[in-house]
């Protein structure tokens, strides 16, 4: 088969294309561009055509092909543009003012509970905190593990009462 005539060929199905397009788009022009899009795709891979087989179901497959392939784009873009207005200038202003001026309220009362506790504890707490083990605290402290052990819970349970504002309402405390 020439080109020509596979030319002529998907020319003839035009019609019976259109109407298999308005099945997808429901919009005349979206359909007229489905079919158009589907021609030019049939012409160009005319070569993968195998003669004897059934033309028109060939030519349906390459439609729901590509309409599928341009809806998950229209979908992706969407998803972008959402995604931009989301994180807009003005929003992450918002949100990082926000976020920052919590942050730095929540340190500044952990640090206040923090200088409300005896050195005795808060200094072991304060190495455990910072990632030293018990053993390593109570070497360089040179008091007992179990001491260390006794001042760092101790720490917890001060520090939970000073910061009981920041406890969950559903935790018992």
């Amino acid at each position: 088969m020439t080109q020509i005539e596979f030319n002529n060929m998907v020319k003839s199905h035009s019609t019976s294309l259109k109407m298999h397009a308005l099945n997808f788009t429901k919009d005349v022009e979206d359909a007229n561009d489905l079919v158009q899009d589907t021609m030019l795709k049939a012409i160009r891979f005319y070569n993968n055509f195998e003669e004897g087989t059934n033309f028109k179901g060939w030519l349906f497959v390459i439609m729901k092909n590509t309409f599928i392939n341009n809806y998950r784009k229209t979908v992706k873009s969407k998803t972008l543009i959402t995604q931009e207005e989301d994180i807009s200038s003005m929003n992450l202003m918002y949100s990082s003012e926000k976020n920052g001026s919590i942050s730095k309220m929540i340190v500044d009362d952990i640090q206040k509970a923090l200088n409300h506790l005896p050195e005795v504890y808060s200094i072991p707490f304060i190495k455990y905190f910072e990632g030293f083990k018990y053993h390593e605290i109570a070497d360089e402290l040179q008091i007992p593990l179990g001491t260390v052990k006794t001042r760092i819970h101790v720490a917890r349970e001060m520090l939970k009462k000073y910061l009981k504002t920041y406890a969950k309402s559903d935790q018992v405390g």
